[in-house]
């Protein structure tokens, strides 16, 4: 892929928005294990859990032009319970992984968010996001430990460290558990990775659902802790959700909360700990309200130099006339390309993709080098 178009990434910065990376999180790679303990390990790819449809990369990199896609996967597949958490892979499944990922970004030219999509819990997601051991938790004798956690993620940077377009997000949404154990867990695995010799982006989350309102709120926040990580490489960012409905949930039509009033606290201690964020899930209904507040948040990532990229939550092949968030449980579709509503009228992708969110992709985007908490060179897309 050549681009056309080419500017100085620091002469961008400067005049207007300093999003670098842009795109959707692709929900499915963590499907089929809800129920009772042990359904769906390890399950049938292609028929209980699937990581991206090809056809819809294709649409949101070629037609929507986005370069960056948040690939969810079970830690429990990756990491058989009978080997347990650490360096001893599934390896049909890791192909099957691979797979998806060379595929966003060597055959389309993007990058690839790593997704551990289980807040921070292994052994049991059949009630995700509640069920499993807090990993790192010395008082539970099933739980895997901050160490076997670092063993994961140094087998995985060291299968993907040559791979300049991968990021390594380290855990989806810890959340009911002290901070200063995410953030070991954190730093056990930014270790892992470094050893492993990958330089690679990390981006790392925070406690309480990694929510960007509440990350200097509580009595165990995260803005106490999570700026005390150590990255010999300096390329670690943090990662941030921030859903703008009633109780930052995600899950009610309605959106109220705006970035500017509920991100302001998080976006001080960004600027002031010298750190970047990606916001990695953010999303909203097809009503009027969400019409006004995501664009607002969009820009207001754009508008502040603390944020360097974003994915929208969520596409995926396995989601059908289901929503992945915002609708109050109906089923209006998803952000994955042709999806429709349980009635057969268009799904959130014609509803709310297209008309909302598309426009505000920026036309520059990095494309090539290395993915980093500095970013790189703009340009717009070309096949």
């Amino acid at each position: 892929m050549k681009a056309t178009l080419t500017l100085l990434a620091p002469l961008i910065a400067s005049a207007s928005a300093t999003i670098y990376y842009a795109g959707v999180a692709e929900s499915g790679g963590e499907f089929g294990a809800y129920g009772t303990p042990g359904t769906g390990l390890p399950g049938t790819f292609g028929k209980e859990y699937q990581f991206i449809s090809e056809a819809g990369v294709d649409t949101h990199v070629d037609q929507n032009h986005l370069n960056l896609f948040r690939i969810a996967f079970l830690l429990e597949r990756m990491c058989p319970l009978a080997t347990g958490l650490g360096a001893t892979f599934d390896e049909t499944h890791f192909g099957h992984f691979k797979d998806a990922v060379d595929y966003v970004t060597v055959t389309k030219g993007a990058y690839a968010i790593l997704d551990p999509h289980n807040y921070m819990r292994y052994n049991d997601p059949s009630m995700q996001p509640y069920s499993g051991s807090v990993i790192g938790d010395e008082g539970d004798p099933d739980a895997a430990t901050t160490a076997q956690f670092g063993a994961f993620w140094g087998e995985l940077a060291a299968r993907f460290k040559d791979n300049e377009k991968v990021i390594f997000g380290l855990m989806n949404e810890p959340h009911d558990m002290a901070s200063s154990l995410v953030l070991a867990n954190n730093q056990a695995a930014i270790d892992a990775i470094r050893a492993a010799g990958a330089e690679n982006l990390i981006i790392m989350p925070g406690n309480s659902w990694t929510g960007g309102h509440a990350w200097t709120e509580g009595n165990d926040p995260s803005s106490a802790v999570m700026n005390q990580f150590t990255d010999p490489a300096n390329n670690t960012a943090i990662d941030i959700h921030e859903y703008l409905d009633v109780d930052y949930s995600g899950g009610h039509t309605e959106c109220v909360n705006d970035a500017e009033t509920h991100l302001a606290a998080l976006t001080d201690w960004l600027k002031t700990n010298n750190l970047k964020a990606f916001i990695t899930e953010f999303g909203g209904s097809n009503s009027s309200s969400c019409a006004t507040l995501l664009p607002e948040i969009v820009n207001y990532m754009a508008a502040n130099d603390e944020y360097i990229g974003w994915t929208a939550w969520a596409a995926g092949p396995f989601w059908g006339p289901n929503s992945p968030c915002c609708t109050d449980s109906a089923q209006l579709g998803s952000l994955e390309p042709g999806s429709t509503a349980a009635d057969g009228s268009p799904g959130l992708y014609d509803t709310v993709w297209l008309p909302v969110m598309q426009p505000l992709v920026p036309e520059l985007l990095q494309w090539s080098g290395p993915a980093s908490v500095d970013g790189g060179e703009l340009t717009a897309y070309s096949k």
